[in-house]
């Protein structure tokens, strides 16, 4: 029995509150026909494992920039950095992370540094995974900076259903690779700014697991990983 206990993950504390609505939805629909109750109790496992919070292993090599969010990478663009956190500045890679109601949504910090400025855009509720999310969407925008003076922004962006961005941080504050900075309820997508000159090593379609995968590499000079043609 311990063994099996083991090997479920935690629940995040933010999934308590939905975790005992959905069992007590359960338990109501269960007095009124079984099959229903069945149907709860299927939503309630799941609801129970969308706000799983899994123990991740982080890379601490310096320069080393690590995933912030599981899930797909579903754009690589050059852009400038938003308007909201900085005006003008240099063209940067931005990766983009799309999560489905499958991916572990705990968010974490790609690199060691200090939270410089956050900015919260409220916003409308597109599918996460279109480009036009990280301009229209409701999003949470984090900027920093490492130690070297080497600038990241942070967006998480609500999807289609998710309604609830929950950010931790505060501007002053260091942090560290891999450390949890919030999660977004259910179903969204967090875009990563890189640093001027900083070129990312995943391609469109890779998954990638927070806190786990490396993203790039401050003091490496490959060029753009591409997505092969086979």
């Amino acid at each position: 029995m311990n063994d099996f206990f083991n090997i479920l993950p935690p629940i995040h504390p933010e999934g308590t509150r939905f975790i005992a609505i959905f069992a007590a939805f359960t338990a109501v629909l269960y007095f009124i026909w079984v099959p229903l109750g069945l149907i709860g109790l299927v939503l309630t496992l799941w609801c129970t494992y969308f706000f799983r919070d899994p123990e991740r292993v982080t890379p601490r090599r310096a320069g080393l920039v690590i995933s912030p969010a599981d899930g797909v990478v579903c754009a690589i663009n050059q852009v400038h950095w938003p308007q909201e956190l900085r005006y003008g500045g240099p063209v940067v890679w931005r990766i983009s992370i799309f999560m489905n109601v499958f991916n572990v949504h705990v968010n974490r910090i790609p690199i060691a540094g200090e939270i410089t400025k956050m900015e919260y855009v409220p916003g409308k509720f597109f599918n996460a995974s279109l480009d036009k999310a990280s301009e229209d969407n409701e999003r949470q925008m984090i900027a920093m900076k490492t130690g070297a003076g080497a600038e990241f922004a942070i967006v998480q962006i609500a999807g289609l259903i998710a309604r609830r961005i929950v950010c931790y941080p505060e501007p002053g504050q260091k942090v560290q690779p891999g450390e949890r900075f919030g999660l977004i309820r259910f179903g969204s997508r967090v875009d990563l700014y890189l640093p001027d000159g900083c070129n990312p090593l995943v391609t469109i379609g890779q998954v990638t697991v927070g806190g786990e995968t490396v993203l790039a590499d401050l003091k490496s000079n490959e060029v753009r990983r591409m997505a092969s043609k086979n």
